[in-house]
């Protein structure tokens, strides 16, 4: 892969990269990439995991997510028609894993009423895909329905880890949304589940409908314990907020969001964003796309630069209404990829202790400073996509749109369709709509980067693809990324396992293809966003300490990433429970810059707005580390072609600032954090506001 993908700039860990070997059987070995490429044998660490390489590969058609059906229409006096649904989560069995192994239990979203008759009432992970117009906007009644047959309230079906800064419920009003103390290592917490969904890419929502993580709410159990706290500190708030905005009602188990709908056409997706949980309650399966549709900026602004006319994209997508299976061909189609671990029940695999991260059983909290289950980053064992492990999908030798997602944990991924012979690779779009022009993945190596919560739009032209199945391939590592050449700075994901994503079948076209050829799209004109009238410096920072292996040899491990500022190149770190530090004024356009002291990459995500890469900067080095006072090297780079246009998640690269600009136009209190789902639920998290203080505001854990 050519530089520019993954910039070579890397800082040496001050921890090792871990890596599974041998995962086959009751356990394996931890092994430490130390500089170099030398490999030392850290510990043995029991787990029950099914065999990735054992599962059979391309036995499963792909998915297609249907589309979700709405309950109504809105018409509201004065104002513009909503669209409203009606969205469940809850627990069911799915065939994730191919026909002949178990059924694994999952959560997932779908809808639990329908105004038209061939509304689809179906819970699925991932879950159908919310089909919304530009400018019209969606009304959503997210219900917390995780209780048994009998009304009763569910447990995790995944280890929570109490000791975090979480949701915590045990806690009741007052001890909600902290970190508990505990006078002696606690194991997992078994209790109801708070949910709060989160619409990723929204722009422009109001805070109370964007998901806060201190928003969440317990399902309307029959049997909730007595003094647990059942909603989250912001709830009551956002509810009355959210009454007088939209004239909606909250209640028991469940809230109602309203999403504007006016940026760009683009795709977004939903999930879970609860408080310290968030990385348990997706792994679960609940997540789905939400596509803005229209516009300025939509498929109609296309044109075909040859002619002047509207360009031709490939489609149909799904629509509201379509059977499942469907009884038509979609050359539009979404594609979520997720990597997940099995036990040999089918269940889902996700670690239980510290120990499986690097070997460290001592000290725990609250001798020690590390959380005894909340692991750094996971790594699925699995590739799975649209919910099935290595499903194939037939096309046809003509183009197709293709909706990548990276819903993977802390996976970085690098799709590789360089083994497919004769394939052409176009990206037409990022998280934020179309880029400023399509850009050849044959420039790069037919390698496409996308870290976690990063989406691309494609079209990919299978014409002069022979016959036959070909597998989209994966040479991202199977360990933390920071950069650099695939094969040279990392090692590439297992070429039998995690380095396949799924197979194309390829078969002979059943008539022309009308779509215009990517080289002669002229895609929408984006207007660039006013200058900034404020530069923030922003810190990201890597915790660790030093603990024990059962042997009790000492091995230094992270205990959290965060987050910070910076005043004189010093940075300050600053947990979820400080007071607000970033609060642009409503209407102002400001440059972030993400300052990365760590070893890692790490995708930034900024709740309510979309973004312009301004580009990147190199920082000076002290020996291994970034040197303090921080400094700029002068060594800048602009945005890659992919980056062009908007976009709500970037790559911050270590030993590098990485700037954005954005317009923050709506007041509120919103987030920001890495998308690395694990170090977001351990204080890779902040709260921002836009804007003043909000009269009544919840303080406590958000400050004024």
């Amino acid at each position: 892969m050519p530089e520019p993908q993954t910039p070579q700039r890397q800082l040496l860990s001050r921890r090792a990269f871990i890596t599974a070997a041998g995962a086959a059987g009751a356990g394996f070995i931890l092994w430490a990439a130390l500089p170099g490429g030398r490999a030392i044998a850290l510990a043995h660490v029991p787990r029950a995991s099914l065999s990735a390489a054992a599962i059979p590969k391309f036995q499963t058609p792909l998915l297609i997510p249907p589309v979700m059906p709405r309950a109504g229409t809105i018409t509201v006096p004065g104002g513009k028609p909503v669209d409203s649904y009606e969205i469940s989560m809850r627990q069911f069995t799915q065939q994730v894993l191919p026909a002949g192994y178990p059924a694994t239990t999952v959560w997932g979203y779908g809808a639990v009423t329908s105004a038209g008759k061939k509304g689809l009432l179906l819970h699925n992970a991932p879950s159908l895909t919310i089909e919304a117009k530009w400018d019209r906007p969606v009304r959503v009644k997210w219900i917390n329905d995780l209780v048994d047959a009998n009304g009763n309230a569910l447990p995790h079906l995944l280890p929570v880890d109490p000791t975090l800064h979480w949701a915590n419920p045990p806690g009741g009003t007052e001890g909600r949304d902290e970190r508990p103390h505990f006078e002696t290592t606690p194991g997992r917490y078994t209790g109801p589940v708070p949910i709060v969904t989160h619409v990723h890419g929204s722009v422009g929502v109001g805070d109370e409908s964007d998901g806060y993580a201190e928003a969440w709410y317990l399902p309307a159990a029959k049997d909730l314990p007595a003094g647990y706290a059942t909603e989250g500190t912001w709830y009551e708030f956002f509810a009355a907020k959210a009454a007088a905005a939209h004239g909606v009602e909250w209640g028991p188990g469940f809230a109602t969001f309203q999403y504007p709908n006016s940026q760009r056409a683009s795709t977004l997706w939903y999930h879970d964003h609860t408080l310290g949980m968030t990385r348990l309650n997706v792994y679960a399966g609940p997540a789905g796309f939400f596509l803005v549709r229209g516009g300025p900026d939509g498929d109609d602004a296309v044109r075909d630069a040859r002619t002047g006319a509207r360009a031709v994209l490939p489609g149909p997508a799904p629509k509201e209404g379509d059977r499942i299976p469907p009884n038509k061909t979609y050359y539009e189609i979404p594609i979520a990829v997720q990597d997940r671990s099995f036990n040999p029940d089918g269940s889902l695999f996700y670690p239980d202790s510290r120990e499986f991260f690097d070997g460290i059983v001592a000290d725990y909290l609250p001798d020690g400073e590390f959380s005894p289950i909340w692991n750094p980053e996971f790594f699925g064992e699995t590739i799975i996509a649209n919910g099935n492990t290595w499903p194939f999908q037939v096309v046809e030798q003509r183009r197709y749109r293709f909706r990548f997602l990276n819903g993977c944990q802390s996976r970085f991924l690098i799709l590789d369709f360089s083994g497919i012979p004769g394939v052409r690779a176009w990206q037409i779009g990022n998280e934020g709509g179309f880029l400023a022009a399509p850009v050849d993945l044959a420039a790069y190596g037919d390698r496409l980067l996308l870290a976690p919560a990063e989406r691309a739009d494609l079209v990919v032209d299978f014409a002069a693809v022979p016959l036959g199945d070909h597998v989209l391939g994966n040479v991202g590592p199977d360990a933390p990324f920071g950069g650099g050449e695939p094969g040279v700075a990392f090692t590439m994901a297992d070429p039998a396992t995690t380095g396949q994503i799924l197979a194309f079948r390829v078969v002979p076209a059943v008539g022309p293809d009308p779509t215009t050829p990517p080289e002669h799209l002229a895609l929408p004109q984006i207007m660039p966003l006013p200058a900034e009238s404020v530069v923030r410096p922003l810190a990201l920072v890597e915790r660790s300490a030093e603990g024990e292996d059962d042997e009790g040899e000492e091995l230094e491990g992270p205990t959290s990433a965060v987050l910070g500022t910076l005043e004189d190149g010093v940075w300050t770190e600053r947990e979820w429970a400080d007071e607000v530090t970033e609060n642009p004024a409503q209407g102002a356009t400001e440059v972030w810059e993400f300052v990365n002291t760590t070893a890692d990459a790490h995708p930034m995500h900024v709740h309510e707005v979309a973004f312009e890469v301004v580009g990147r900067e190199g920082l000076v080095l002290d020996g291994d580390e970034v040197a303090v006072p921080v400094q700029p090297d002068g060594v800048v780079t602009p945005p890659e072609p992919w980056e062009t246009g908007r976009k709500d998640t970037v790559i911050a690269y270590p030993g590098q600032v990485t700037r954005v600009r954005a317009r923050f136009d709506r007041a509120g209190q919103y987030v920001w954090h890495c998308h690395i789902v694990e170090h977001e639920d351990n204080e890779m998290m902040r709260p921002y506001r836009i804007g003043p203080v909000q009269p009544g505001q919840p303080g406590g854990s958000d400050q004024m």
